[in-house]
């Protein structure tokens, strides 16, 4: 009986099955700032499983995506996603600076951002 039965999906068909994942979790923590001033030009990323400087220079030049939810459906989805890089290490408990197309509304302080592994600089 083991003979009779063959699988229903090839080999090929198993890696397309599989999920890969490009981006790791991120933080949003706020902007770079003084003891009175912030700067909103620059925004703080803490990346999951990075807790010193030295890890985190392997993430500088990588993408960064804040995604959020608008009202109104654009291009039929009304998700939204405004795009960053990280530009440096901000001290050295691995928290990175991050430099976004349009800046990050305060709204989304403390919010889940995307780290996205390319462009791959190996």
């Amino acid at each position: 009986f083991p003979s009779r039965h063959r699988p229903t999906h090839s080999l090929a068909a198993c890696f397309h099955m599989a999920k890969i994942r490009l981006h790791v979790k991120g933080k949003f923590l706020g902007y770079q700032r003084g003891q009175r001033s912030q700067n909103v030009n620059c925004s703080l990323i803490k990346v999951s499983g990075v807790n010193d400087k030295k890890a985190s220079l392997f993430y500088l030049g990588k993408r960064v995506a804040y995604i959020y939810r608008g009202h109104k459906k654009i291009h039929g989805t009304t998700k939204r996603i405004i795009w960053g890089r990280l530009t440096r290490p901000h001290g050295t408990n691995g928290v990175l600076r991050a430099r976004f197309r349009h800046n990050l509304p305060p709204k989304a302080m403390g919010r889940i951002v995307r780290v996205m592994l390319y462009p791959s600089r190996v």
